[in-house]
């Protein structure tokens, strides 16, 4: 890298997150832009992002556009099929191997998205939890589908108060896990100890975006139309024909779950009703989680927050850091 005399392995681990419909692909692309020219380095990006691993879920999980991701690399997204469990381990393990490599190509790492506990224990790594069995996560799944997040989150407050207050009743993946350790050891997820201390092999900058509560959940609202208006109804219709329900992974997602809850499928020959109400929840559900998000990410420790609409000052804080 022309300006900097660090070596490719000592390149700090760009961060970039914040709540959804923030802008953090619209500040992706100018930076490689920017920094291209600056340094003739280019950026390469980790999803972190749990449901932009899914394919054939592109519309809904707001994928950054085919075209986009030709000019900046792209990681972890496409690799799974909607059936399939991709887990915080498997995030954090593939995460540092891909670092790893981008650092090899001279390319400058950048994690960027939205799911707040992988940004944490990809600083602080995993939690000593235990391995759960197959049948164990099957068992947890089929109840879920079943009793609904609802009775789900009400049984984990029985067997594990403390998560259970650390836990939204809407965080299906996280009320599943923590009730897999209960069965899998019979004791509490919150009894396992969290990291403390920061990893050492990786240097990492941590940038967070944030915009007006107002103006944010505006752009939520007006991403939402815009799905639907881009064929998320169509994409929606195309999973189920291919088989997927409600009860697998990628459709646990906000922007898929819904058609599932309000029964649309089921809704005979016209289904507008409920599709009026399943929007009216898409973007409600995508405004609550924008604030727990938020909630998350404040609690995280050295976040230096930026403004999204100032993409030259995000450009002079990762040149200060190389």
């Amino acid at each position: 890298m022309s300006t900097s005399s660090k070596t490719s392995n000592s390149l700090p681990v760009f961060l970039l997150f914040g709540p959804t419909a923030v802008g953090k692909t619209d500040i992706i692309h100018t930076l490689s832009h920017s920094l291209k020219k600056e340094t003739g380095a280019g950026i390469e990006v980790v999803s972190a992002d749990s449901m932009q691993v899914y394919r054939g879920m592109d519309i809904g999980t707001a994928k950054p556009a085919k075209e986009e991701r030709l000019k900046v690399p792209h990681w972890l997204i496409d690799i799974m099929e909607p059936d399939q469990q991709f887990d915080l381990g498997d995030f954090v393990e593939q995460a540092g191997k891909l670092v790893v490599e981008i650092r090899e190509r001279g390319a400058v790492p950048v994690i960027s998205g939205g799911t707040a506990y992988y940004f944490k224990h990809f600083i602080y790594g995993l939690p000593s939890t235990p391995q759960v069995t197959e049948d164990i996560r099957i068992l947890v799944d089929q109840m879920s589908s079943y009793l609904g997040n609802e009775r789900m989150h009400r049984m984990l407050s029985n067997v594990d108060p403390v998560s259970a207050l650390r836990i939204h009743v809407n965080d299906t993946y996280r009320i599943s896990r923590a009730l897999e350790v209960y069965y899998a050891t019979g004791e509490p997820l919150s009894s396992f100890s969290m990291p403390a201390v920061k990893r050492s092999d990786i240097a990492t900058v941590l940038i967070g975006l944030n915009r007006p509560r107002k103006e944010l959940y505006e752009r939520i609202n007006a991403r939402v139309d815009r799905m639907f208006e881009a064929g998320l109804l169509q994409e929606v219709h195309t999973l189920y024909e291919k088989g997927f329900r409600g009860h697998h992974p990628g459709m646990r997602g906000i922007g898929y779950r819904e058609f599932f809850e309000h029964r649309y499928f089921e809704a005979g020959p016209d289904p507008s009703p409920a599709l009026e109400h399943i929007i009216a929840d898409i973007k409600t559900n995508s405004r609550r989680y924008a604030k727990r998000q938020l909630t998350f990410f404040s609690s995280m420790k050295d976040v230096i927050w930026m403004d999204p609409d100032k993409p030259e000052d995000i450009l002079s804080l990762v040149l200060s850091q190389l």
